[in-house]
């Protein structure tokens, strides 16, 4: 397989290495993103040049984008005027060795931020560094769902993420006052994910979990050209509506090129206290034949529920399961069956 370095050297003589960002690489395929001036006029020329150079190569599909150089300027504020601070020099987890994860969903409701935060956290009592970055801009949730209620401190000009059990976490929701609404356009959104990947003092990861909006909007498009080596994990409910709908987002996951490690059906079912029956409120088999339409595997059947805490505890996470309980011992498996995969997928 054809190396980053190689890559480098191929296009030399026609753009610079500094040129080149999101390089995605497999046996027969590259995907990368090219920096250009905006005085550059020759896309479709260079694009051409590059192709050649690189099927030259023996890569049979080489896709190529473009992203115009922008001089840095401060993030907009949103509504009601609370400035968000835009820091410089941040450490870029973009070209780490992390594994980004982006937890997705076709749709609402379906506990996609719960599943986020839980297996982070499950990562973490693994032992492994972790990041996550609430990516659902309009409907942020993460910093109340672990019980996060502070801003994140600037140092030497860069955003230091805010820690919680074990993880580092970035979110819209830790930067406006009062539950404010983010009222923006789509291009805003892309630039404050950018922000969060380049400009948060992340130090060394090895996982970056991503809660993205529901959906295949703006944001789904943003993470496919910032973050092409991304691996997605689909949630939903057994219901077959809610399935129906997720199979969109894993097409466009799929039409990207991105990896979809697997399905994690939520809400599969109620548990009862006294017998231990179970009880399907939301039907059955939505999961499984969502992974067996996107040609992947079910990963986790999660019960509806709610963590036990005492909202008087100022250390409380409301949303977050403790290690000892069942749901609990649920994402720590499915913890370990993702980083089995990864390990697996290293060269």
């Amino acid at each position: 397989m054809i190396e980053r370095d190689t890559v480098n050297a191929v296009l030399s003589a026609i753009i610079n290495a500094e040129q080149i960002r999101d390089v995605m690489i497999k046996p027969d395929h590259i995907s990368l993103t090219v920096v250009i001036s905006p005085e550059e006029a020759n896309k479709d020329s260079l694009k051409l040049k590059i192709e050649e150079k690189l099927k030259a190569e023996g890569i049979a599909e080489v896709h190529v984008r473009f992203r115009v150089q922008e001089a840095k300027k401060d993030t907009p504020t949103v509504q009601n005027n609370s400035k968000i601070g835009h820091a410089v020099g941040g450490a870029d987890i973009l070209h780490s060795s992390a594994t980004f994860l982006a937890i997705a969903s076709g749709k609402g409701g379906v506990g996609k931020s719960t599943v986020t935060i839980n297996l982070a956290v499950a990562l973490a009592r693994l032992g492994k560094k972790v990041g996550l970055i609430d990516a659902d801009i309009y409907g942020f949730s993460v910093p109340d769902m672990l019980g996060i209620n502070k801003r994140p401190e600037v140092i030497n000009e860069k955003v230091q993420p805010l820690e919680r059990l074990g993880i580092k976490m970035i979110s819209m929701g830790c930067f406006v006052e009062d539950n404010a609404p983010v009222i923006w356009r789509g291009p805003m959104i892309g630039k404050m994910l950018r922000n969060f990947l380049t400009d948060v003092q992340w130090g060394e990861l090895d996982y970056v979990l991503l809660d993205l909006p529901p959906g295949t909007g703006d944001m789904a498009l943003d993470v496919h050209q910032m973050i092409p080596q991304s691996k997605f994990l689909l949630v939903t409910t057994p219901h077959p509506t809610a399935a129906f709908v997720a199979a969109r987002a894993g097409s466009m996951a799929t039409h990207t090129q991105h990896e979809i490690l697997g399905v994690i059906e939520n809400m599969s079912y109620v548990k009862c206290d006294d017998c231990g029956s179970k009880k399907h409120l939301f039907g059955k088999g939505g999961g499984a034949k969502l992974a067996e339409e996107l040609h992947t595997v079910l990963l986790a059947q999660l019960p509806l529920g709610l963590p036990e805490y005492s909202p008087l505890d100022p250390e409380a996470a409301p949303s977050v399961y403790p290690e000892t309980h069942e749901t609990g011992q649920i994402y720590l498996e499915l913890a370990k069956n993702i980083c089995g995969k990864v390990s697996h997928q290293v060269v």
